[in-house]
């Protein structure tokens, strides 16, 4: 069997927790071969994610390495039988491996947050805007229209049959850096509201007079496993972007999120009559700046 050169996340993933189980159940890698009528070597590629394991060897290997019924288990065997076959596979030919990866761990998550201090997510942007985003990095127009079309395509997590829960908290620096035209960034706006009348969805805009602590946190995304042990941390540079799945760092970043909302003005409630906004809230801030716009 022909090794990969290039794991996908999720096949990193499960290869990472095998280990993670396999060690705290304190079985070499010999024992842990010896379950699969193979060496070492093989256990060591399952756990790279270069190499796949049959659903049988796996049962096993999860019988062995102690690890209890339930969604550890079931999610695992998910994680192995899912062969990652999605719509993303259309773009492999201008897109990396990480942002397939992107793709496929956004469509496979129980939940969805992410705190964005710059830009409106993706996941909420008109194609007007994502063009223009996208614009200012990258001048091949048959590539931009294959990256536009796979930014629109990573939306339909939003209205999929499991309607994966969506919390964003957005900077109200994303709602004032002119992104294209003020039409352009009037369209968006309007879809930032709309998009909220989803019952799945939570947008909240931190606003500039809680200080600097957003700006501190960076951008990232946390998405929700099958169990709290599959959970991941997804943080994304202008040129490179990391998943992890360390229990500690995704606490953290839990913790962030958790302060980022809680300092954030109220969700947006696009029902809300004008006469029930006695303070100022997520909504109200947004048409402030569509008032501003013009």
């Amino acid at each position: 069997m022909a090794l990969r050169t290039n794991p996908s996340e999720r096949q990193r993933r499960l290869g990472a927790e095998l280990r993670k189980l396999r060690t705290g159940a304190g079985l070499s890698g010999d024992a842990a071969g010896a379950l699969l009528d193979a060496d070492r070597t093989r256990i060591s590629h399952i756990e790279a994610g270069r190499m796949d394991v049959p659903r049988n060897g796996l049962y096993r290997l999860l019988r062995s390495y102690r690890c209890p019924d339930g969604p550890l288990f079931e999610g695992l065997m998910d994680m192995a039988h899912d062969r990652g076959k999605g719509w993303w596979d259309e773009y492999v030919d201008v897109l990396g491996r990480r942002a397939r990866d992107l793709a496929e761990t956004e469509f496979r998550a129980t939940g969805i947050r992410i705190h964005e201090p710059l830009f409106i997510p993706g996941m909420f942007q008109t194609e007007s805007y994502a063009r223009a985003v996208i614009q200012s990095v990258e001048q091949d127009v048959e590539h931009i229209d294959r990256y536009v079309g796979f930014r629109m395509g990573r939306q339909r997590v939003l209205t999929h049959d499991r309607l994966t829960s969506y919390h964003a908290v957005i900077h109200e620096s994303a709602l004032r850096v002119q992104i294209g035209s003020p039409k352009v960034m009037r369209k968006q706006l309007l879809r930032l509201i709309e998009v909220t009348r989803l019952p799945n969805v939570t947008v909240q805009i931190f606003p500039f007079e809680m200080g600097a602590y957003s700006v501190f946190s960076r951008p990232f995304m946390l998405f929700g496993g099958s169990t709290r042990e599959l959970d991941t941390l997804y943080q994304e540079q202008p040129r490179s972007a990391s998943f992890s799945g360390e229990v500690e760092r995704i606490a953290e970043y839990d913790r962030m999120f958790d302060r980022l909302a809680a300092l954030a003005f109220d969700p947006i409630d696009p029902h809300a009559a004008p006469e029930a906004q006695e303070t100022r809230d997520s909504l109200s801030l947004i048409q402030h700046v569509l008032h501003e716009l013009g």
